[in-house]
């Protein structure tokens, strides 16, 4: 049986991300898990001559996307390559880890329906096996 990837989130995801009314920054923390080779399969249009790795891919969405992020006031924190875990499931592992903070949560919504951003998505698409994103609110103490 085929574990379940998460590539994109669902509209109640977002909905209650939406509801918490976060006020203030927020951190996207993603996980990464890459396919062995890029599949362009749902973008041809995106599709580079030669095959790629789903790494290549990504970094690609990386650079493509970065100027829409910046635009939105988001900025990337921290790109890291991942692993197994330290503490939890042994047979889980991430290639990367990403830390991306966005002004608020309108912003972040703004960023992701930019349609010229939504033209450059298919490389995420094609690099991505499975992956993780946790909005992160800060907690004072």
């Amino acid at each position: 049986m085929k574990t379940k990837s998460y590539l994109s989130p669902d509209f109640e995801a977002g909905k209650h991300l939406f509801m918490k009314n976060i006020q203030g920054s927020i951190i996207n923390m993603n996980l990464i898990r890459f396919r062995q080779e890029a599949d362009y399969s749902e973008h041809p249009d995106l599709e580079p001559s030669e095959k790629i790795s789903g790494r290549d891919a990504y970094f690609t969405y990386i650079r493509e996307a970065e100027p829409f992020l910046q635009a939105s006031g988001g900025e990337i924190l921290f790109i890291g390559k991942g692993d197994r875990f330290l503490i939890g499931p042994e047979n889980e592992y991430w290639d990367l880890c990403l830390l991306i903070r966005q002004k608020s949560v309108n912003d972040f919504f703004s960023f992701e329906q930019n349609d010229a951003y939504m033209k450059i998505t298919g490389h995420r698409i094609a690099a991505i096996e499975d992956s993780r994103l946790l909005p992160l609110e800060e907690v004072f103490i």
